[in-house]
């Protein structure tokens, strides 16, 4: 018996190794970054004298040559939310040579801690893409002291590593895609039409999910782990009784950029068996008949209860039907007959606690000198007695219900997929009785997750 659709957003966090980004990164950016040899006419500034008043200059501007090589270590990552960070020690050694025919060979060293702050996307075809901006500074800026002057080498910077950029956004995607994430997304996907167990027995309730929707809501680094922060939109519908068959899984649709908040939703029955209500109607008459029943005009009766029998009847009613034996005191023998009592079963909103209202009694007998079964029946407290003992408080088999379902969502493999649930809140609806008995449907909120976790 299917009940009504659910639509639950479930979270499903995607974790990477960030080893594939820094491999990306390690294999764009040589190691070395650029080289240099070139002529510069103004190594060193001409140097000027003020006399009376006038600069004259006393040298002429000094050139030399300059070479050298600038190369980076190895690369290492981090997170700030939702900006990689990869770190890049770069080291410059460069040479000033034939300084005017004076300075020969002399060798500057310089390091500068470069960052490349890295923001990743998926566009709606579930390609990865990724934008790059460059930070760095010279730690210790490589020049070298000459005739009172400080000739430095850093202005090439810039210049040198905007290509190094370039060619890390155009190859950083590339290497993105080989995380292969349109494929585990597929595989997730198909895996999460599935059908979960609720509860095993008295009922047995099953849960089918069937997604409808994929959507994105960013992602963050934790220590070398880059997780894709993605969630399932699908309905949730709840069976009792046989396992029904997973729904048939459809195409992976594009990814949907809109902000969804997570939450599972599906809805439960807290079913009562007429036949477990048996024992305790037979409990309470069996107290009762310890004390004998006065009715007007025959005096003391005692009375014996048996053959109990409990059932849906028109109208949303439960229906007991009780055996009485009864004799007066002083009485030769028993008599006997038959009695029904029919009820409406009522529950307060998200309410466990439930009464019986609106009592009808009708029997028969084969009493002489009066319907002595009937007249029992209709003493005051009989009804309320039977009603009593059919109030049932559903809150423990909700109770129960609730580890139940916590112990059957918890933790489900399918495939190389984990779905783990937890329901946080129960809204308890109307109960109402049924052919198969007294139903409380009880609608669970919570959240879930589906986590890819490979045999």
């Amino acid at each position: 018996m299917p009940d009504a659709l659910e639509t639950s957003i479930i979270a499903v966090p995607i974790e990477a190794s960030s080893d594939a980004i820094r491999q990306a990164i390690e294999r764009s950016v040589p190691r070395i970054l650029w080289t240099i040899n070139q002529r510069e006419p103004r190594c060193i500034a001409p140097q000027k004298l003020r006399i009376l008043g006038e600069d004259i200059k006393v040298t002429p501007p000094i050139s030399c040559t300059i070479v050298g090589t600038v190369t980076r270590g190895p690369v290492t990552l981090h997170g700030e939310g939702q900006t990689i960070i990869a770190d890049v020690p770069v080291h410059a050694r460069i040479s000033a040579r034939d300084v005017a025919g004076v300075l020969k060979g002399e060798t500057a060293t310089g390091s500068a801690h470069v960052q490349a702050r890295i923001r990743l996307d998926i566009d709606r075809q579930w390609k990865p893409t990724g934008k790059i901006d460059l930070h760095y500074d010279w730690t210790t800026p490589p020049g070298i002291d000459f005739l009172g002057q400080r000739i430095r080498f850093t202005d090439q910077a810039d210049e040198k590593l905007r290509p190094v950029v370039a060619q890390l956004e155009r190859d950083l995607p590339r290497e993105l895609a080989k995380l292969n994430l349109r494929s585990r997304i597929e595989a997730l996907w198909r895996d999460a039409f599935t059908t979960l167990e609720l509860n095993r027995r008295n009922p047995p309730v099953w849960m089918r999910v069937a997604p409808s929707r994929v959507f994105y809501n960013g992602y963050s680094m934790r220590g070398r782990t880059l997780r894709l922060d993605l969630g399932l939109e699908a309905t949730t519908q709840t069976f009792v009784g046989d396992r029904p068959p997973p729904p048939q899984p459809k195409p992976l649709p594009p990814l949907d950029r809109s902000n969804k908040t997570k939450g599972l939703r599906f809805r439960l029955p807290v079913t009562a068996d007429y036949q477990t209500l048996v024992p305790v109607i037979q409990k309470a008459l069996d107290k009762r008949a310890a004390r004998p029943f006065h009715l007007p005009a025959l005096g003391d009766v005692r009375a014996r209860f048996s053959n109990i029998t409990c059932y849906g009847s028109v109208g949303g009613r439960i229906a007991v039907s009780v055996d009485i034996s009864a004799r007066r005191d002083g009485a030769a023998r028993d008599t006997h007959g038959r009695v029904w009592l029919a009820a409406r079963p009522v529950n307060a909103a998200n309410s466990p606690e439930v009464s019986f209202v609106d009592p009808i009694i009708t029997g028969d007998t084969d009493g002489i000198g009066g319907d002595t079964a009937l007249a029992i029946s209709r003493t005051r407290g009989f009804a309320d007695l039977i009603a009593t003992a059919l109030s049932q408080n559903f809150a423990k088999d909700i109770a129960e219900l609730k580890v139940t379902i916590a112990r059957a969502i918890a933790n489900k493999r399918v495939g190389d997929f984990v779905i783990k649930a937890r329901a946080n809140d129960f809204e308890i609806g109307q109960l109402h009785a049924y052919g198969e008995g007294l139903h409380l449907p009880v609608r669970a909120t919570g959240e879930a997750q589906i986590l890819y976790q490979p045999r």
